[in-house]
């Protein structure tokens, strides 16, 4: 497979092109994906129509028995704003200029659905559980849009490759996000108007890159905005001020000094052959078998005078997660898309005639990590065509340990700053919705602050779409590794509460919470059909302001009595608190101010509060489901299980 261009090249030469693919001059004119054949309208909103055309035409809108008459900018985009349409059902919607028709066949108004995350919402449906039975029957009613992963370093207005509309057909649904369908279909079939769901969702992404800027310079990250247009401006110049940043941040967290770094010559680092390309799991290093973190590469090439002194290509293949890479001391780059082959293009001057050495940075915090090749895909190429294979003289040392996680380039997908935003949420532009269902989070664990970035997310959304009370749901993740045996802290359960606290600050927000569908040997649980039925529920009640059912059984109160004991009283709760399989609900735990304060503690159901009996040991504070994977019992009438919390504990008077 041919390597896929990085950081240098793809920013240059694919991500900037995206907003310049008009409809040219003679042409009929053409509608936006979101607005095109089997496409949705969103009831009871205004709706804009935009599409292209020749730069200047007059075009013609009609949707419905409304017309409009606009004209194409110098790019060749329309837009036209029509009335909201109340009534469920078929529409026409057609453009026309000088040139021609477009008509958009088979268009209805009902609710509109978008639905993003990361790997969990990407699951598709015929991955997922009891899979067999999802397109049964076809629902024509019911209409579905994947929005292909893209990444750029603007926000664009139109899509890299174009989206279309598919009727819910058995084929359409087994290959479209498993919790979108399921949410989508539950919808429907309660609302009884036609449901159009849009996934646009990348497997490990944090959520950084679903920020817009305006939302990313909330949470304190407008550097990295301006960071990412310096680069959409000048790729070798973004690239240069990204390299400062990291080597200035492996000196602040190792302490080596200026020309002492593992890049440089002068370095004292002790190198050891490479055993092959591969992950460094299978090299039958006892220290590396179960790595997650940093690794050192290195190697010489030599190079004629009439090498050195052209442009060339140097590729690495696929490193996993990330590598920075290094040549005569001099940063070049960092691979931008992760777990995909990648390629660096080298400044003029960087090489010389004699004797260059590459200097590699692979960071790995998942599985397995290194330089996974192919190994015929690890060279340098030349620009009049020659190449050098460069798979094997490499040669590794462990990097030193350090406090914090290296900075990512901004441009990059997983972990970039509104990179995956600007390529596949932009270019939907303002189209209409009825809401937003978000299931993110696992990437984002023990990175601080995750309520502040969702809060920030959901302002930039609503922004974008002009809908200031835009429903937002989020899934609460499930449980995924090591069932709990004692108390601890969590990262999962950070995420989690984090979701919780900015769902419940915000009126139009709800939370669909997961906790209890997990797999601890999967981090992919396949019951999603549940995930779809509690996305539902929580989106009508968002959509209505029913605050329970948006946000489902929801801690209120704790306070404790004279003799120690500690109540705990909920809201959002339907039908009664239940326990499963025990007359004693589990979970819980007491804790005091000190970190490892925390130990289980037991509980009961008394009418509808929740007694924890005291143990003798200083509390100020309860938690509950305080663990990556825990284990509850503790549900409400409608089978909806008490989320994670962590309450402060109040002396009753």
């Amino acid at each position: 497979m041919k390597p896929q261009l990085s950081c240098p090249l793809a920013a240059s030469f694919g991500f900037g092109l995206l907003s310049f693919s008009a409809v040219a001059s003679g042409a009929p004119p053409r509608l936006d994906p979101a607005l095109s054949d089997h496409a949705v309208i969103q009831r009871d909103r205004p709706v804009v129509v935009n599409g292209d055309a020749g730069a200047g035409d007059a075009v013609t809108v009609t949707l419905g028995q409304e017309r409009k008459a606009v004209t194409a900018d110098r790019q060749g985009r329309f837009s036209a704003r029509f009335s909201p349409i109340a009534t469920p059902g078929p529409v026409s919607l057609s453009v026309e200029n000088a040139d021609g028709r477009t008509v958009a066949r088979d268009t209805l108004v009902g609710d509109v659905f978008l639905c993003s995350g990361q790997s969990n919402m990407e699951m598709e449906v015929k991955l997922a559980q009891n899979s067999g039975a999802a397109g049964v029957p076809a629902d024509d009613q019911l209409r579905l849009m994947t929005i292909e992963k893209r990444i750029a370093d603007a926000p664009q207005i139109r899509f890299a490759t174009s989206p279309s509309w598919a009727v819910a057909s058995r084929d359409a649904v087994q290959n479209f996000s498993a919790s979108c369908y399921y949410m989508a279909r539950e919808w429907r079939a309660s609302a009884k108007v036609p449901v159009g769901a849009i996934a646009s969702s990348w497997g490990g992404s944090q959520i950084s890159p679903w920020m817009g800027e305006k939302a990313q310079a909330t949470v304190g990250r407008a550097d990295q905005s301006a960071l990412l247009a310096l680069h959409a401006r000048d790729v070798a110049a973004g690239e240069q001020a990204a390299s400062a940043a990291w080597e200035k941040w492996w000196r602040d967290e190792t302490g080596d000094k200026a020309g002492r770094e593992p890049w440089q010559q002068g370095s004292t680092v002790a190198w050891v052959p490479v055993p092959r390309v591969g992950p460094w799991e299978s090299w039958g290093v006892p220290a590396l078998a179960d790595y997650n973190g940093m690794l050192w590469f290195r190697r010489d090439i030599v190079l004629t005078a009439q090498q050195a002194a052209q442009g060339a290509t140097v590729n690495l293949g696929t490193l996993d997660d990330v590598g920075r890479l290094w040549i005569n001391g001099t940063g070049v780059g960092m691979s931008a898309q992760a777990w995909k082959p990648n390629s660096f293009a080298i400044p003029a001057g960087v090489l010389r005639a004699g004797r260059n050495s590459l200097t590699l940075n692979v960071s790995d915090g998942y599985q397995t990590g290194g330089m996974l090749g192919p190994a015929d895909a690890i060279n340098i190429v030349f620009a009049d065509g020659g190449s050098v294979p460069m798979a094997d003289g490499w040669t590794y040392a462990m990097a030193a340990a350090t406090q914090s996680s290296a900075p990512r380039v901004p441009w990059s997908d997983l972990a970039g700053a509104g990179t995956m935003y600007n390529a596949m949420i932009a270019p939907l532009g303002e189209i209409g919705l009825k809401g937003v269902a978000w299931y993110q989070g696992e990437s984002d664990t023990g990175i601080p602050g995750y309520a502040g970035r969702m809060t920030a997310l959901m302002a930039d959304w609503r922004r974008q779409f002009a809908t200031p009370d835009l429903a937002f749901v989020a899934v609460q993740l499930a449980g995924y590794d090591r069932p709990a045996t004692v108390p601890s802290e969590s990262g999962w359960a950070n995420v989690r509460y984090d979701a919780y606290r900015a769902s419940l600050a915000d009126g139009h927000a709800g939370l669909a919470t997961a906790i209890d569908l997990g797999d601890p040997y999967d981090i992919h649980p396949g019951e999603k059909q549940e995930v779809g039925r509690r996305l539902a529920r929580a989106m009508r009640g968002a959509v209505e302001g029913d605050r329970g059912a948006a946000l489902g059984p929801q801690i209120v109160s704790a306070t404790s009595d004279s003799a120690g004991a500690i109540s705990l009283r909920f809201t959002g709760v339907t039908g009664g608190l239940h326990l499963r399989s025990s007359n004693v609900a589990i979970g819980f735990e007491l804790c005091g101010t000190q970190p490892g304060s925390c130990r289980y503690a037991s509980a009961r159901l008394d009418g509808g509060r929740l007694v924890l009996a005291g143990d003798g040991a200083p509390t100020t504070r309860v938690r509950y489901a305080w663990a990556d994977y825990p284990v509850v019992n503790l549900y409400d009438g409608m089978s909806l299980p008490v989320g994670p919390f962590e309450i402060a504990v109040t002396p009753q008077h």
